[in-house]
């Protein structure tokens, strides 16, 4: 009777000890056809002549993940997140010298803020989360994503050409290694504070980065800004910022945004990149979003003439369920400049067009 008891109680002392934490395992799946003229499979510029491939990630960027909660009691917890990208057409992991490319921290949570440590994405891409036009669909394709929040700059003459802060990568600093993030939220402010260390022997600004950023939200409208500074390895800076803001009117969302960066690349060179943006989305029936977004991109890089391009979307998404998505998509691309760049020599088609017919599924 004895060990009966015993048993029981383990059991309950077992099934409390479970409620208080919960280890989730989440991905997004997101494939689609695409057919382009202009641009290739990966939505470079191309001479003229039209592309058809199966992509991923159009609607949403396919990953998969692990996110964990334990409660310490009281307003106390221990969270962790890894999360690794995911090439749904061929199965091949987005970065084949990452598992979880996309994020790998560990933090607490507190009663006066959280702090996380790891593998994280800079403020810049924080703050673009609630204002973006297309709310961070199409990372890949989309302005804000790469040029604002500095996830892919390595195309034309206007490459950085160099690692900033501890991201890996050159061209990116999307994400960041070694990041100590703070995020604190009191009543519609949430602030966050950011540092990421670049690890290099005898000099602690190398490779390094630091940041600020402050959003202000309520029930129809809100305002959204970040900025930060990176060091490459040799110590040149990269200085950038972006703020934006969005609203609702009846059914109607409207949002816009300006970023802005300029980096030292060598002796004498700078590039400077600036990304305005504007969009705006309505829901039609129960199950039916329709999303309109334009980017302009502009660049000057020393030694060259300035470039850019402006970029136009249109999203039409039909929800199927609540973890099951089927959308289209339309974009067309005008290049400026010498921005479009050249192919084996011939001059790649100053426009291109895009369609996606795709289906995205959430676990």
């Amino acid at each position: 009777m004895r060990h009966s008891c015993a048993f029981t109680v383990l059991l309950v002392t077992s099934s409390t000890c479970l409620a208080q934490s919960a280890i989730d395992l989440y991905g997004i799946v997101d494939v689609g056809l695409r057919t382009t003229s202009g641009l290739g499979a990966n939505n470079a510029p191309t001479p003229s002549g039209d592309t058809r491939a199966v992509s991923s990630g159009v609607d949403e960027t396919s990953r998969w993940g692990i996110k964990g909660r334990e409660s310490l009691g009281g307003q106390w917890a221990a969270l962790l997140r890894l999360e690794g990208g995911i090439n749904a057409d061929t199965g091949a992991s987005a970065k084949s010298d990452r598992l979880f490319d996309r994020l790998a921290w560990v933090g607490l949570a507190t009663p006066y803020g959280t702090v996380a440590l790891g593998r994280q994405t800079n403020l810049l891409a924080d703050a673009l989360i609630s204002v973006d036009p297309l709310g961070k669909r199409d990372a890949s394709f989309n302005p804000n994503i790469n040029i604002a929040g500095l996830s892919n700059t390595a195309f034309g003459t206007h490459a950085l050409g160099r690692q900033y802060g501890p991201s890996g990568y050159a061209d990116n600093a999307y994400r960041l290694d070694n990041t100590v993030k703070y995020s604190v939220t009191e009543g519609p402010w949430q602030a966050r504070a950011a540092w990421s260390a670049g690890e290099v022997a005898g000099d602690a600004s190398a490779s390094s980065s630091h940041g600020v950023a402050l959003a202000y939200q309520r029930t129809d409208w809100a305002v959204s800004g970040a900025t930060t500074q990176f060091r490459s390895r040799e110590g040149l800076p990269l200085d950038a910022w972006t703020v934006g803001t969005a609203f609702h009117l009846d059914a109607w969302q409207f949002k816009a945004n300006l970023a802005r960066n300029e980096a030292d690349t060598g002796a004498g060179q700078r590039v400077r990149q600036r990304v305005r943006s504007a969009g705006v989305s309505r829901p039609v029936g129960q199950s039916l979003l329709i999303t309109t977004a334009w980017y302009s991109v502009r660049r000057e890089a020393s030694g060259f003439a300035d470039d850019g391009f402006d970029r136009g979307f249109l999203f039409v998404e039909q929800t199927l369920s609540p973890r099951t998505t089927a959308y289209a998509e339309a974009d067309y691309t005008v290049w400026r400049g010498d921005a479009a760049g050249l192919t084996k020599s011939v001059p790649n088609d100053r426009h291109g067009a895009g369609l996606t017919l795709g289906l995205m599924h959430k676990f």
